[in-house]
């Protein structure tokens, strides 16, 4: 699907953002290993989480749909060995996730999913796991990954990476049942915490030091779960809002964890105009409405480190962003960017460049000189990735002439309600 995006002004009115998608995967996976009923409420439309959903289910826990964004799930705790292999379709997520779970099993179980997916690095969760004594096929790091049920052992890992999917991986074969002693995780920087939120929300052993966090075997308690906006994708009606002329709207119920929230203290930094309002708790999760304003006086600023884990999926749409302020825009340690859906560095800076956005790749990052009138007039690829999508289409509405995205059904992978919310402000 091509899509055609045109040049706009005066951004108005309301919109309530739609599901995390990490808290989303998260909700399902641990409500199939606990014992009992648990409803699941405003969940993610996005394929990724449904992918997760479908694993549950071949893995043998009573999953049913009361509406498109409720979910009833009925388990008896323990997982049942799938009939054939468990396709985890483009989500990295459910890959390392699940691959936790799975580990310490009483049965084996193969995992697959599509050509992207199966290029991802995997060798970041099977060093720890192995560690704990589990025993895990791949084909070089990389997916198809064959996990041979067994019991594990807790460890001490201190991580390389900041990685909230590693993380999560590790935490979930150490809370299983069968796990012998206490694991204990430590990572360089506290990257997201959904996982250690929601594992505590229902009951898990679970200790948080700072950027470690330790957890014991656990039995964890059935609890209905309410699902958070997703601010990943609230980033782009964020940027939008700053960006397009005579901008000034709502978007309700974001989820502002604050190992999420690196995109708005960089808005911040920035000068951007917004206000954060209505903040409150749901499920463990803290949640709140964001007021967004056109911004003529944005500037530059680096943006590396501690930032990094807490704004990595942001990223394209910041470097949307970083065209649109005055001075220079630095981006650094964002290496792992180069193992998304695409090496979104280089296929970033390739696309950017076409619509006149003077950006420079950097080995771990890139730099991008502003304030860029950009030209448009041209037909940008997203390399499978949705994030760049509708990266591209926030671009779109600020470039002097229109631009076309080819295979915009991308979207779809997280956030098919995208175009039909950025209309509504229209």
């Amino acid at each position: 699907m091509i899509k055609k995006v045109s040049k706009l002004k005066n951004l108005k009115g309301e919109i309530t953002i739609p599901a995390d998608k990490s808290v989303s995967h998260r909700a399902i996976m641990f409500s199939s290993i606990t014992k009992g009923s648990a409803i699941i409420t405003n969940f993610s439309s996005g394929a990724d989480c449904w992918s997760t959903l479908k694993a549950f289910r071949a893995l043998g826990v009573e999953i049913n749909e009361i509406d498109s964004k409720t979910i009833k799930i009925v388990s008896s705790g323990n997982l049942k060995k799938s009939i054939g292999s468990l396709d985890m379709g483009n989500s990295g997520t459910t890959t390392r996730l699940i691959s936790g779970i799975l580990a310490g099993q009483d049965f084996d179980s193969v995992l697959i999913g599509d050509e992207s997916l199966s290029k991802r690095p995997m060798r970041r969760i099977i060093e720890p796991l192995s560690l704990m004594g589990a025993d895990i096929e791949s084909v070089d790091g990389h997916a198809p990954l064959t996990i041979k049920g067994r019991s594990l052992n807790g460890i001490v890992y201190d991580s390389k990476l900041s990685s909230a999917q590693v993380k999560s991986c590790v935490l979930l074969a150490g809370i299983n049942k069968s796990t012998r002693g206490k694991t204990v995780y430590t990572e360089p920087v506290v990257s997201r915490n959904h996982t250690e939120l929601l594992l505590k929300y229902l009951g898990a052993d679970i200790k948080i030091e700072g950027n470690k966090t330790i957890v014991l075997p656990s039995e964890l308690v059935a609890k209905d779960i309410e699902i958070v906006g997703d601010i990943s994708s609230a980033a782009f009606f964020i940027v939008a809002g700053l960006i397009v002329e005579g901008s000034d709207f709502i978007i309700k119920n974001v989820g502002v964890n604050e190992t999420r929230t690196g995109i708005l203290d960089v808005v911040k930094r920035m000068n951007g105009d917004i206000e954060i309002f209505n903040k409150r708790d749901i499920s463990g999760e803290s949640v709140a409405d964001i007021r967004v304003r056109y911004s003529d006086s944005l500037r530059a600023c680096e943006i590396s480190g501690a930032d990094i884990p807490r704004l990595i999926d942001e990223l394209p749409v910041i470097a949307v962003l970083a065209s649109q302020v005055e001075g220079k825009t630095v981006v650094r340690n964002a290496e792992d960017l180069r193992n998304k859906e695409a090496d979104r560095i280089s296929c970033l800076v390739e696309e950017l460049r076409k619509i006149g956005v003077q950006i420079e790749e950097l080995p771990d990052g890139f730099e991008i000189i502003g304030k860029t009138k950009l030209k448009g007039n041209a037909e940008l690829d997203v390399y499978h990735d949705h994030r760049l999508a509708m990266s591209f289409y926030v671009a779109g509405l600020v470039c002097e002439k229109e631009i076309l995205i080819n295979d915009f059904e991308w979207t779809n992978i997280s956030f098919p309600e995208f175009e039909s919310l950025m209309e509504k402000i229209f």
